[in-house]
């Protein structure tokens, strides 16, 4: 073989080599990818627990934004240690422990130097968790509603309004989540949820969207909206959802907010938003320096994925630039959104993956078992919920007898 044949050779093989790498697999199809989603999953449902432990009379927002932080961030860094082509696997908060509490919707992840604009929480208070975990950019979110006990261990009074409330976005969750197949397409989700949310009496909140999730993406193109907007909404500026079909080796993000109220959602007049993404399309030459700060530490370390302006070392610079970022489109915030004061409101949000055996809810604990309602959903949602729970109750019995099986040979 001559020297202009190796060389050819030589070639050929380089460029075979940066196709394979151009065709990397980050779908669920690739088993790799469905392992990190699921133990990013695990870290997900670790932090609620423990979060909700926490949840006490007296306990301050800011320390358990802070502590649901600290147990995403050290049980991730337990995983993936080594060096991938030299380059270490990122992995940690995919979106910021938000704590809101009574008519407070979402988005409440307050500072510590505005700690006294959140008052401590007390018993009774309604309080909505809400947070996320990445795994080499591979995302899993979940939200939980609980309400404050008079003390540790206690079992918390709950009004008729606020266990009707719970069950209703609960369940709308699951018969959303168990909709959410390949083949389906999302207008059939928007009519489950509407379904759910009439046999029982209360309002989906408005703007809310359910999101695929790809590879460092927490809010793809395909999504599925919690209530088609009314006339009024859409003339007001409100967009209407594009019609989609999900597809195998999918992963959506079934979330759920109801409302005792009107379901149209308020950007809050007292709590700073705290809470933006980096736009990744725009580009700006800002002029102020703090803003020029801000945007070169979010490139660095959120490029992609959404933060808080807690995450950074000189939170009154960061305070300062983020509304010229804001302004030329540079950021996209997160609003911390109210109810109408005095109305009741349940968050539930997990996430789904769409695996060739069907759909399979990796994240979202348990409704607490205090929310109960005396209204009844219709036929149709009532079988399909019955369905679940059967699931849902021979896979706990499988798991059991592993578990048991497991220390008996350990014995």
């Amino acid at each position: 073989m001559s020297d202009d044949d190796n060389s050819t050779s030589s070639a050929e093989e380089s460029v075979n080599v940066e196709e394979t790498k151009e065709e990397e697999i980050t779908d669920l199809s690739n088993s790799d990818v469905c392992t990190k989603y699921q133990e990013a999953s695990k870290i997900v449902n670790l932090a609620l627990k423990g979060l909700i432990e926490q949840c006490i009379p007296g306990a301050k927002v800011l320390d358990l934004c802070k502590f649901g932080s600290t147990i995403i961030q050290t049980s991730s860094s337990k995983l993936y240690t080594k060096k991938v082509n030299g380059n270490a696997i990122e992995k940690g908060v995919a979106f910021p422990v938000c704590v809101s509490v009574n008519d407070v919707i979402c988005n409440h992840s307050p500072l510590g130097s505005e700690e006294l604009v959140s008052e401590p929480l007390k018993a009774g208070d309604i309080v909505k968790l809400d947070l996320g975990c990445h795994i080499d950019g591979y995302i899993s979110v979940a939200a939980h509603t609980l309400i404050v006990p008079e003390a540790a261990g206690d079992a918390p009074k709950v009004d008729d309004d606020m266990g009707n409330i719970a069950v209703a976005a609960y369940n709308a969750m699951l018969i959303a989540a168990a909709s959410i197949k390949a083949g389906t397409k999302n207008a059939a989700v928007t009519q489950v949820v509407d379904r759910v949310a009439n046999s029982y009496g209360v309002n989906a909140i408005s703007s809310v969207r359910m999101h695929q999730m790809k590879r460092f993406v927490i809010d793809g193109v395909k999504e599925v909206a919690l209530k088609e907007p009314t006339a009024d909404e859409l003339e007001a500026g409100e967009e209407k959802v594009d019609e989609c079909t999900f597809e195998q080796a999918e992963v959506y993000a079934v979330d759920v907010a109801m409302s005792t109220g009107e379901g149209k959602p308020r950007p809050s007049g007292v709590l700073r938003t705290t809470v933006f993404k980096r736009n990744v399309e725009a580009n700006y030459r800002l002029k102020m320096k703090n803003s020029r700060y801000l945007l070169s530490e979010v490139d660095k370390k959120f490029p992609t994925l959404p933060f808080t302006l807690a995450h950074f070392e000189d939170e009154r610079a960061a305070k300062m630039g983020v509304t010229e970022c804001v302004s030329h489109g540079l950021l996209t915030p997160y609003p911390v959104l109210h109810e109408q004061k005095d109305a009741k409101v349940a968050h539930f949000k997990c996430t789904v993956l769409l695996l060739p055996s069907g759909t399979l809810r990796v994240t979202g604990l348990d409704m607490p078992e205090y929310f109960k309602t005396d209204k009844k959903p219709d036929e149709e949602t009532q079988k399909l919920l019955t369905e679940l729970a059967e699931i849902a109750a021979k896979k706990a019995k499988k798991k059991a007898a592993k578990k048991k099986k497991k220390k008996k040979a350990s014995a």
